[in-house]
């Protein structure tokens, strides 16, 4: 049985970006999060040891994108790669990290990018 957990709209403030002034001043970023896993054992027992933590997980994510990078694809890489290493019985995750009011020369809401494994 395949269960499917999703972490929607994390907001974090973060020092991602290649300008000088994002590493300095910051920006507000959203995160997305699917992961997919064997639900059976979790959904049999009842029991949170048997389950993916979401909670845990939320937990390393926050300190994990406290971690500068220039480019989003190494944001997302990087939390893909920390849920793989803490998450033994996971089977597939998409990230999505999205800057908020990127310094773009105009109005623009937000830019996303989604890496999945």
């Amino acid at each position: 049985m395949k269960g499917i957990i999703e972490l929607e709209g994390l907001e974090f403030y973060g020092y991602h970006g290649c300008f000088v002034e994002e590493q300095v001043v910051g920006n507000k970023f959203i995160v997305y999060v699917r992961m997919e896993y064997n639900a059976e054992k979790p959904a049999a027992s009842d029991t949170i040891t048997d389950a993916l933590n979401y909670q845990r997980a939320y937990e390393m994510i926050q300190e994990e994108f406290k971690i500068k990078s220039h480019l989003l694809e190494h944001v997302a890489q990087r939390l893909l790669d920390m849920l793989y290493a803490k998450f033994p019985e996971l089977e597939k995750a998409t990230v999505k990290v999205s800057k908020m009011n990127p310094p773009m020369g105009g109005q623009i809401e937000k830019v996303s990018l989604t890496l999945s494994r």
